[in-house]
């Protein structure tokens, strides 16, 4: 394993392309396994409180507040990470440097600034997010501690990319595993042995991801890193946060579009079937939240490499690793919708022991999960345009699911005879138009494109 005092230059352009890509890839899966339970373990505990679902779904309500501001930290963490592997390929290690430090920047002027419009509005955005008066007692108890931690939620998880792109992947591993230790540990002391409830959940996350950060910074400040940061580094280089900004951008559609759909979602849900369908879609989020990490897992180990390789101008390579992307995420994803249809009970259940919960959430996550194999092919296709920098495209189809195809359906559905059931309808009707829609135009343009750059070397 990498320790922080050891250098070494990692080269995505040597040896078969699948080892680089799972070597990336398998740390970074079990860190983000780890990092889900920093939101997942807080749900079990809070589903598990006292058989009401009302708590669960007080802090599914802050859902859409969680990922506006994911939404910024890939803005400027993930943005940069793709352009930093490209220069790290192209040698240019001044560049990749002032990189880093403008995304740190970027990172903390903009997490103080959500955390100050949080609490400054949380009251009439939940309520706008679909929150009842019951409801919302528990969606500000977790809030309004969960809030001070944005510094570090943003630090820990915009900068770990950069760890991970100069090739050392259990050490963002590990990153991510402390903060997520400390959090299984602190989770039950706080929510149960100090009766803290909600709140205890949310001081945990804060607490865990404090620790996280420090790990992050410590490594990226250290002699271990390939091009490590200086405080000098740390400002904001005008030119490089707009590049950051135009790659990151279709990431913060993907996670702004998210928001946009949770509060359709959840406003749709509150008037067509109340808050207990508003819980169902808490735990159903959950779980694809659980089922969506291999994909996610492969996709980042394998974006550093197609960047690195496209960087040095190694066409076939770039080509290996896009449909490596695209074969693996198809057989996972096939095979985690049979194990959701075959076994919806069990995945239900362990996020809530509500019975009514469970009863009518059997038959909403099936239908979410119908087709969740043209998920695979949505993020295979989103990666590649990333991956090379071609911001255009993924940018139109983080807009064409999200907001083109889901948002419409989400409030037309329950009005046209579907009720509460076309909420959940309107996703794989999305991934199926979408995720084909995004393959097949990546495989007619980046593909294509390096076919014609190979055959010209």
């Amino acid at each position: 394993m990498e320790k922080q005092g050891e250098k070494r230059n990692v080269d995505f352009s040597k040896g078969p392309v699948w080892r680089s890509i799972l070597a990336q890839a398998l740390p970074l899966t079990f860190a983000q396994l780890v990092h889900l339970l920093y939101n997942v373990v807080d749900r079990i505990y809070i589903g598990h409180m006292g058989g009401d679902s009302l708590a669960l779904t007080g802090v599914g309500l802050t859902f859409p507040i969680v990922t506006i501001i994911m939404a910024f930290t890939v803005l400027f963490g993930n943005g940069g990470v793709p352009l930093f592997s490209m220069a790290r390929g192209a040698g240019e290690t001044e560049k990749g440097r002032r990189i880093q430090g403008t995304s740190l920047a970027l990172l903390l002027v903009s997490a103080v600034l959500l955390m100050a419009a949080g609490y400054a509005f949380r009251r009439p955005v939940l309520f706008a997010f679909g929150a009842s008066e019951d409801s919302y007692v528990f969606a500000e108890e977790y809030l309004n501690i969960y809030l001070a931690g944005t510094v570090f939620v943003m630090t820990a998880t915009g900068m770990n990319g950069y760890i991970n792109a100069q090739g050392y992947p259990r050490i963002g591993m590990i990153s991510v595993v402390l903060g997520a230790v400390a959090n299984i540990i602190l989770d039950p002391l706080f929510i149960f042995g100090l009766h803290l409830g909600v709140s205890g959940a949310a001081l945990a996350t804060v607490i865990s991801q404090a620790i996280s950060a420090v790990w992050v910074l410590r490594f990226l400040f250290g002699k271990g890193a390939v091009i490590p940061l200086a405080w000098a580094d740390i400002r904001i280089d005008r030119e490089l946060a707009g590049e950051i900004a135009k790659l990151g951008t279709s990431n913060f559609i993907m996670q702004g579009t998210t928001c946009v759909v949770q509060i359709a979602c959840n406003a749709t849900l509150q008037q067509h079937g109340g808050d207990l369908y508003v819980g169902v879609m808490t735990v159903i989020n959950s779980i694809r939240e659980v089922f969506m990490l291999p994909v996610s897992g492969i996709i980042g180990g394998a974006q550093p490499v197609i960047s690195f390789n496209y960087g040095a101008k190694n066409y076939t390579r770039t080509k290996q690793g896009i449909w490596f992307n695209a074969i693996v995420g198809a057989l996972y994803t096939m095979t985690a919708w049979l194990l959701i249809h075959l076994f919806p009970r069990v995945w239900f259940s362990i996020f809530s022991d509500d019975a009514e919960l469970i009863h009518v959430g059997i038959e909403m996550l099936r239908i979410y999960f119908f087709g969740f194999v043209f998920m695979s092919f949505q993020f295979a296709g989103q990666s590649a345009f990333q991956a090379v920098g071609d911001a255009k495209h993924a940018i139109f189809f983080s807009l064409l699911r999200k907001i083109i195809i889901v948002l419409p359906l989400t409030l037309l559905l329950p009005e046209i005879g579907f009720g509460v059931r076309g909420v959940f309808l309107a996703e794989p009707i999305s991934n199926v138009i979408g995720g084909t829609a995004c393959f097949l135009t990546m495989r007619h343009t980046i593909l294509r494109r390096l076919d014609k750059l190979e055959a010209g070397q």
